[in-house]
């Protein structure tokens, strides 16, 4: 019974583009404070916006999630050619993450074909305060927020972790200011990571692409140097998945 009211409040929603309560319960019969609180959860997770005046519309996470074929393999198809070249162009290992329910994954590794060594970051889940895949995402997302971190329960993996939430904080400013993010031996020791997200708004800004290396080879020179190309090669990307890169800078500019 629970899912099938918020199944027609989505479905009215979704048929005027914009409903008030008032608007759902005429079209539902739901009583009043019942529909308000089915419809306060859907905005909690994302499925439902209000958009001012006390009405609500469908939620970018929905829109996501049905607008288009957002499923690993579809979005591989695009990614993971350009991945394998730049990672060989580059001679390190390249990467794609994207957030799923409240945090970053790594799902798709590219190494280089020059025969050189390598390190691979490995799949899975990544904690947000610690990796550039994650730190890339969580800048730029609207799907997350800071309060996804509470203090004194971000664990220090080695001693240059970030665990402060005003540290976070400032180093997310400073990445939506630049661009990308980056990683060094934040997670592990003797490890590095250049991180930029696909887009800065819509769909894009849930997905990051990456590299990562040696603190040898990933030097502060180096990694300044490859972060804007990062950042040229994310918007490559989302170019050709379609996506409106000119509207999102205007958005964030």
């Amino acid at each position: 019974m629970y899912l099938e009211r918020l199944t027609m409040i989505i479905e009215v929603v979704g048929q005027k583009e914009l409903a008030t309560v008032t608007d759902i319960c005429a079209h539902t019969e739901l009583p009043k404070p019942s529909a308000y609180r089915l419809v306060q959860d859907l905005v909690a997770i994302g499925l439902l916006e209000p958009v001012g005046r006390g009405q609500f519309a469908i939620g970018s996470r929905l829109k996501r999630i049905t607008q288009s074929d957002q499923s690993d393999r579809s979005l591989l198809e695009t990614i993971a050619p350009t991945l394998k070249q730049v990672a060989t162009q580059f001679s390190c290992t390249f990467f794609l993450s994207r957030l799923r329910g409240k945090s970053v994954e790594i799902i798709h590794v590219e190494t280089p074909d020059t025969g050189v060594s390598y390190l691979h970051p490995g799949l899975g889940k990544r904690p947000l305060h610690a990796c550039s895949c994650s730190k890339a995402v969580a800048a730029f997302s609207t799907d997350l927020s800071l309060s996804c971190l509470v203090e004194g329960q971000l664990r220090a993996y080695t001693e240059f972790t970030l665990t402060n939430v005003q540290d976070l904080k400032t180093e997310f400013q400073s990445i939506r200011e630049r661009g990308f993010a980056e990683c060094v031996e934040e997670i592990e020791r003797g490890m590095c990571s250049v991180a930029a997200p696909i887009a800065r708004t819509g769909p894009g800004a849930t997905m990051s692409i990456g590299a990562t290396g040696s603190v040898r080879t990933f030097t502060p020179a180096f990694r300044e140097k490859l972060g804007p190309q990062i950042t040229k090669i994310a918007s490559d990307i989302a170019a050709n998945l379609g996506w409106n890169i000119t509207t999102d800078i205007q958005k964030t500019g």
